[in-house]
């Protein structure tokens, strides 16, 4: 048996081992979790995508974390400082093991920051500003910066440290070619140090998690086995969590709310989500593609753009579709981010006569034939809506919904002219924003979001006096003129703020967060 060959039964055995630990003790509750869809891969550092962080941090953890109030706490790191404008120095956790009994140490840290910034990484807004990581001794590690990045603690939150080890005896050095649908052997198993390890998975299916007993801390509920199951259809979903086949719905129907909420063997959690909904259109190629126009692209024109915009009624959306669950929103981020402008967070006026002539005038009087994107899930009626809207306009829309998998390929593939995304902002911080979806994609590389290729000069240099700017007041001030531009030019057309409505059973108690996950470490399930 060759040396990696080895290592594998080695790391198998030793799950196997924690495996058959965890579901031994007394009191043991099994937490199962239903959502339309699954983590498109294991590979903490591929696609940076919410239902993929949702699964990987039961598993995998960062230096810094956030506890169910969102406020930073220790993790991998016990404390961090700022010894100099451009150094960020964390020292780390002693003791703690992988799953597959190797130490951590600061190795672990350089390896995986690293990986973070490979080509092929989808985490690269999270180390934008990284120039260096350094070790400095086993368990304390440098961060050097290109500028002062005062934001890196919230960066760090979304970095998983992987086993350095482990990753190259399996020829996981980088990160999957997620967009090219590459093999991986990270992309399918895993090695952290989190309070749960992989058990099994079914793609789609089901994964399931058990409690790590060598995990270094203690969890403060009593889940020692996590189900993510992929329930896509709303009324079964519903249907698992009324009958008790599943614990908690992360994906609620909205119209199924009142009924929920009357059943008292139930309860429903509400909340505004730090997340926004918003359109990306293609303004790069010449010709659009899955359009009846040829020779020609409609969203190059800003005439158009601002025509789709003007037609949308979100307060229509919100009121027939969302069923109150959204709020109506002009800005790319929501109230919880640094950077949000009150003034800039308001959407123009429905004006379907002037959609109308806006398009006449850039020569699109009959209108044109496009096709929508979207995620199958929580938006999937919105986009429909929108299709609707658009044809009191002459725009024929086809909404082309897909398993999520399929869809974040299909985008990073750029094979798309018509996209709904919803977006997160973990650093609450606009820059983050910024950063992945205003800058030109040509300037930010792999990591950029920005599909539809918007593109403008003084943007791209507010996002670089954005993230080199310490006067608090000022930096604002730059968020505010980028946000500014990109609106008036119909970058994307932000829609709404989500709202996050789950249920659960009676027995459950799970805080209700603005970032949208459900750590099983603090899930408690009563007898």
């Amino acid at each position: 048996m060759d040396q990696n060959a080895m290592t594998r039964l080695c790391s198998f055995v030793a799950t196997l081992a924690c495996l058959t630990f965890a579901i031994a003790p007394a009191g043991a509750k099994t937490f199962r979790l239903a959502t339309t869809s699954d983590a498109a891969t294991l590979d903490p550092h591929a696609n940076n995508a919410f239902i993929n962080v949702l699964v990987l941090q039961q598993i995998y953890e960062p230096l810094i974390c956030r506890d169910d109030d969102l406020k930073l706490e220790p993790c991998l790191a016990v404390r961090w400082e700022q010894p100099e404008p451009t150094r960020w120095r964390f020292h780390l956790r002693p003791g703690v093991k992988f799953h597959n009994g190797s130490a951590f140490d600061a190795d672990d840290v350089v390896f995986s920051i690293q990986r973070a910034k490979a080509p092929t990484s989808n985490y690269g807004v999270f180390v934008d500003t990284v120039a260096d990581v350094v070790k400095v001794d086993a368990m304390t590690v440098d961060v050097i910066t290109r500028v002062a990045d005062a934001v890196i603690p919230d960066k760090m939150t979304r970095i998983f440290i992987m086993d350095k080890d482990w990753s190259v005896a399996n020829r996981s050095e980088k990160p999957q070619n997620f967009r090219e649908k590459e093999d991986l052997f990270a992309a399918r198993n895993t090695n952290g140090t989190g309070p749960y390890v992989l058990r099994s998975r079914q793609l789609d299916v089901r994964t399931v998690l058990a409690l790590n007993p060598a995990w270094w801390s203690k969890v403060s509920g009593n889940v020692t086995e996590y189900h993510h199951v992929i329930i896509a259809s709303d009324s079964t979903r519903v249907s698992a969590l009324i009958s008790g086949d599943v614990d908690f719905v992360h994906v609620l129907p909205v119209q199924d709310i009142p009924r929920l909420r009357s059943d008292p063997r139930l309860k429903v959690l509400e909340g505004q989500e730090n997340r926004t909904l918003w359109l990306g259109m293609d303004q790069s190629r010449d010709e659009l593609l899955y359009s009846n126009i040829k020779g020609r692209n409609p969203f190059k024109d800003v005439r158009v753009r601002r025509a789709v915009a003007l037609a949308i009624d979100v307060e229509a959306i919100k009121r027939a579709t969302l069923r109150g669950q959204g709020v109506p929103s002009g800005s790319m981020w929501t109230q919880y981010v640094n950077g949000w402008s009150a003034s800039i967070d308001q959407r123009p006026a429905v004006d379907r006569e002037q959609a109308r002539r806006l398009l006449a005038e850039a020569g699109y009087r009959e209108g044109f034939r496009v096709t929508l994107d979207c995620p199958v899930g929580a938006y999937e009626g919105v986009c429909l809506a929108i299709a609707a809207m658009l044809a009191q306009i002459n725009v024929e829309v086809q909404v082309n919904v897909m398993p999520t998998t399929l869809f974040f390929q299909k985008i990073q593939r750029e094979d798309t002219s018509f996209y709904g995304l919803t977006w997160g902002v973990p650093t609450f911080d606009a820059l983050y924003t910024m950063r992945a979806i205003m800058m030109s994609q040509e300037k930010f590389g792999s990591a950029s979001w920005n599909f539809g290729h918007y593109s403008n000069p003084r943007v791209d240099e507010l996002v670089g006096l954005v993230e080199r700017e310490t006067d608090a007041e000022k930096r604002r001030a730059f968020i505010r003129e980028a946000h500014q531009i990109h609106n008036s030019e119909v970058g994307h057309i932000p829609l709404y703020h989500l709202m996050i409505p789950m249920a659960s059973s009676a027995k459950v108690t799970a805080k209700h967060r603005a970032d949208n996950l459900i750590s099983a470490k603090t899930v408690r399930i009563a007898d």
